[in-house]
């Protein structure tokens, strides 16, 4: 057999060994009936290409659920995911869609409750002992007030789609620390938002082993790659639109949250 015939033929088996190995794949996802729940970091904020029918929810195509949906194509996918949503907006709004029939849900959610977004804008754009003291309100929040919310949560998600895998993930660090920024906010504020982000993932992690359900840290999986990080960036520093703003962009859907749900799932 001639060279050319045979990479000819080893390329061939390679071609259809990946075809197999998709279908199969998609095939082993086919009765999976998968609905994504949470807040910014499930809807794909920060990650564009947001789909016109979300409205304000800026779900995006480049979101973690929308990219497994794509390649697994089970039964049915209800992505309700919402920015800005708190453990009671999902309770108000996003539960709608399971049922008894649901295999599989995904979930963050905690950030919101405990004043994310309003101690981001304190550490930024007030004073270190401002920022520091915005810390230590919202892990007090955390620790103390969060843990009944999330048992609440997820007591129902447990209740509306009692034959389903829960799968919830957790909140990367957002700094690299100390990193490769020149500007921006101090190291001090980054490590003390790190530690929020530590407190936030603690008490989910408990929660959900108390439900039952599966927790994945991202914070590894993100390592080396928050702002301020030696390599490719996968969250976004302080961008427009503002709401883009401390979440992850595409590479940080496709590379960090996407293999972590999917290892799971």
């Amino acid at each position: 057999m001639s060279r050319v015939r045979v990479v000819s033929v080893a390329l061939t088996a390679a071609a259809l060994s990946i075809t197999t190995l998709a279908a199969a794949t998609q095939a082993n996802a086919a009765g999976v009936r998968y609905a994504a729940l949470g807040d910014s970091y499930s809807a794909g904020v920060g990650s564009g290409s947001y789909t016109s029918e979300s409205g304000s929810c800026s779900r995006s195509t480049k979101a973690y659920p929308y990219l497994w949906n794509a390649a697994h194509a089970p039964s049915s996918f209800s992505f309700v995911a919402c920015s800005g949503a708190t453990t009671g907006d999902v309770i108000a709004n996003q539960l709608g869609v399971l049922n008894t029939s649901t295999t599989l849900v995904s979930i963050t959610i905690g950030g919101n409750d405990a004043g994310f977004a309003s101690t981001m804008q304190t550490c930024v754009l007030s004073s270190e002992s401002s920022c520091l003291s915005a810390v230590n309100t919202a892990k007090s929040y955390a620790n103390n007030t969060l843990p009944g919310k999330l048992s609440n949560l997820y007591g129902q998600i447990k209740s509306k789609a009692p034959n389903a895998k829960v799968v919830v993930l957790g909140y990367p660090h957002l700094y690299q620390v100390p990193g490769d920024c020149i500007f921006g906010i101090s190291d001090t504020k980054r490590t003390a938002i790190n530690g929020a982000a530590d407190t936030l993932d603690t008490v989910i992690a408990k929660q959900a082993a108390n439900a039952g359900f599966t927790f994945k840290d991202v914070r590894t999986v993100f390592a080396g790659h928050e702002i301020c990080g030696s390599s490719s960036q996968w969250l976004n520093s302080t961008t427009l639109p503002i709401s883009d703003s401390y979440h992850p962009n595409a590479s940080g859907q496709a590379s960090g949250y996407l293999p972590s749900f999917s290892a799971a799932a």
